[in-house]
């Protein structure tokens, strides 16, 4: 493990629709963990949108340590993952930003959640830890329908 996002399989991760999941430490010391999208600024940060206010927010603002998984919409058994602390919360450009995000998620011009009673705030995450594993099992992928 090191601390590079510059690895290109690593940077895919934060160029598709691949969902990550972010966890942070609850007040009473338990795990939280939440599904989230995903992007990576140019100064090699990890970036979370948010609003002020939900837990991941407050759980980050009393202790900065978090964990993220992140999987690869093509191929679940492709991940990344990265342990690294909260540096920066800024609400600087969070609207705008939830918005570009909305475009490669959902494919939509606008983030259609907007609210005027919700304050959106950026998550600036250094990565101290980041392990890539490539894809695997794909054979047992291609092409199969779920059995229901």
């Amino acid at each position: 493990m090191d601390k590079n996002l510059n690895n290109e399989p690593v940077v895919k991760f934060f160029r598709g629709k691949h969902f990550a999941f972010i966890g942070t430490i609850n007040k009473d010391g338990s795990p939280q963990v939440t599904p989230t999208w995903i992007d990576l600024g140019q100064d090699g940060k990890v970036l979370i949108n948010t609003a002020e206010g939900r837990v991941k927010q407050k759980n980050v603002s009393r202790d900065p340590r978090v964990s993220i998984s992140i999987i690869n919409e093509d191929n679940p058994y492709s991940m990344v993952t990265i342990k690294g602390r909260v540096v920066g919360q800024t609400t600087n450009g969070a609207d705008e930003h939830i918005d570009n995000l909305a475009k490669r998620y959902l494919n939509a011009e606008k983030y259609p959640s907007h609210s005027s009673t919700v304050k959106r705030i950026i998550l600036e995450i250094q990565p101290e830890k980041v392990f890539y594993l490539p894809p695997r099992y794909s054979e047992y992928l291609e092409d199969k329908e779920v059995k229901r």
